[in-house]
């Protein structure tokens, strides 16, 4: 069994930001599509959950670069699953350059969904057919809990649109780092980069529902968050660097 699993992956001009640095988002998007590709080799793909009614999807996740590749490098992803917690399933990734060197890692947090009622699947039959992996190291922890800055609240309105969905129907994961992004705007995103970010998903956004978004900024931290009345969405949060 492919207890881990690898690509290297050349960062190409649309995977970008203004800087010529690997956007964010995008770090997330090929850690989504190694994840699903890996999970097909492991017999728990999509293409073995949809008849059973299942999709996965990701509740927690937390991305550490020490360095951002740019534009025409060559990056080395891997990425493996550990054992899962419960309900959850961890999965890791590392990134290396061409020479090697990490220069960044991830860690994420899964669970199953019953597609009808967008509820939390039984995961004792994905548990059985996941890989034995207790005798490889984690690069980094449990994906942190977002924590919300205390500095005052910049509050604007969304409402998703056809970029924002998946093909699960609901706003896919790294639109909401993309959110984020935007709301923290060009001219901080020109002068800095996110030395860390996570994200937590509390509950998915589907097509019609207006998101209250809410952006705090202290120092190089910030935070981000999305609600729909008192019902919270999501979480980001980080800590920037400068370029």
């Amino acid at each position: 069994m492919m207890k881990t699993y690898r690509e290297d992956v050349r960062i190409l001009t649309r995977d970008c930001d203004l800087t010529g640095q690997w956007k964010p988002s995008a770090i997330l998007e090929i850690m989504q599509e190694m994840a699903g590709a890996h999970a097909e080799l492991l017999g728990v793909g999509r293409s073995r959950l949809l008849p059973m009614n299942l999709c996965w999807v990701l509740t927690r996740v937390e991305v550490r670069m020490e360095r951002y590749p740019v534009s025409g490098e060559m990056v080395t992803v891997e990425t493996f699953p550990m054992p899962n917690r419960r309900v959850f399933f961890p999965r890791y990734f590392i990134f290396r350059d061409a020479e090697g060197k990490q220069i960044g890692c991830a860690g994420s947090l899964w669970v199953v969904l019953d597609i009808s009622t967008r509820k939390m699947g039984n995961p004792a039959e994905i548990a059985a057919i996941m890989p034995d992996n207790r005798d490889l190291t984690a690069p980094m922890g449990m994906p942190a809990t977002v924590e919300e800055t205390a500095a005052a609240p910049e509050e604007a309105f969304r409402l998703p649109v056809y970029t924002d969905l998946d093909v699960n129907g609901h706003v896919n994961n790294t639109r909401y780092l993309d959110w984020c992004c935007n709301a923290l705007g060009i001219d901080t995103l020109r002068r800095c980069a996110m030395k860390t970010f996570a994200l937590n998903y509390n509950q998915e956004i589907l097509p019609g529902q207006e998101v209250r978004t809410v952006l705090r900024r202290e120092d190089d931290r910030f935070s981000f968050s999305g609600f729909e009345g008192d019902k919270r969405h999501f979480d980001v949060g980080g800590i920037l660097m400068k370029q």
